[in-house]
């Protein structure tokens, strides 16, 4: 039984549990972040002195923070060379996916779904708005042309760079705004949200 600490209202968070779901994992989650507290619980900080989501624990006594981290460790775990590409060059481009998601595109948008999702209407700053779609936008066109070449971000199939990019993408389209056409992008993305493992991600609402 695969332990997980965290909130679906988390990206972080929603990558793990999407791992876990196509892998055929059973798991047993527990909220915690935000309004659920845990965090800053004594036992907590010690199996996650950050205080943040998500957490695991896996058999054999493995304990893992870093929502990027355990998504690569689930797949090197459990299938390897399938989401966790044994190849070293097909690896290591979904390693750069990855960190892309999670160093580029997660910062670019961070703003624009504070102030829309988590930010009252009459406390919005339309400036950090402005700035995040136009940063975000920017790396949208770059990502629908990487896959107008390939059908996956790492090439001919589905691997583990597709779930923190797919969650970032989820959660940018249900900001209540226009978006530009990226007939690429949606073609890939509509193709992830049919995959039962992503029932419960993709078609979770923001919070």
């Amino acid at each position: 039984m695969l332990r997980l600490w965290g909130r679906l209202s988390s990206i972080n968070v929603r990558k793990v549990v999407w791992t876990a779901q196509e892998l055929a994992l059973p798991l047993q989650r527990t909220d915690a972040g935000g309004q659920f507290g845990i965090v800053r619980d004594a036992h907590y900080l010690r199996l996650n002195p950050n205080g943040l989501v998500p957490l695991i624990e896996d058999e054999g006594g493995v304990v893992l923070w870093e929502s990027n981290t355990i998504v690569r460790y689930l797949c090197a775990r459990y299938a390897p060379g399938q989401l966790y590409p044994e190849a070293l060059p097909a690896r290591f481009v979904a390693e750069q996916w990855m960190d892309w998601q999670q160093t580029t595109l997660n910062p670019a948008g961070r703003d624009a779904f504070i102030q829309w999702i988590r930010t009252p209407a009459a406390q919005r700053n339309e400036a950090l708005i402005h700035r995040s779609v136009a940063a975000t936008e920017a790396l949208l066109a770059l990502l629908d042309a990487h896959l107008a070449r390939q059908p996956f971000m790492a090439g001919e199939h589905f691997t583990m760079a597709d779930i923190p990019v797919a969650c970032e993408i989820h959660r940018w389209w249900g900001l209540p705004q226009e978006r530009t056409a990226r007939p690429h992008l949606e073609r890939w993305f509509q193709a992830l949200r049919e995959r039962p493992g992503a029932r419960g991600v993709l078609d979770q609402p923001l919070s």
